[in-house]
């Protein structure tokens, strides 16, 4: 029984959720970070965008684009 105990604490805690990708605007205005590439909040985007982890976006300042609430 302890041994079960164990290895369901050892594959528990190894365990990481993948990062989830997000994309900004290249500008340094940037207020916004969206999960598709295509979103509308990036049409007007002139300066490319750029695909980063959402937790570096959250760093960053940014909150989530009102398109895809």
């Amino acid at each position: 029984m302890k041994y079960t105990l164990f290895l369901l604490f050892l594959f528990l805690t190894s365990f990481k959720p993948p990062e989830t990708s997000v994309y900004i605007c290249g500008s340094t205005g940037a207020k916004k970070y969206h999960f598709k590439e295509t979103c509308r909040g990036l049409s007007s985007c002139n300066h490319g965008t750029v695909k980063t982890s959402i937790k570096q976006a959250k760093g960053l300042g940014l909150t989530l684009c009102g398109w895809e609430d």
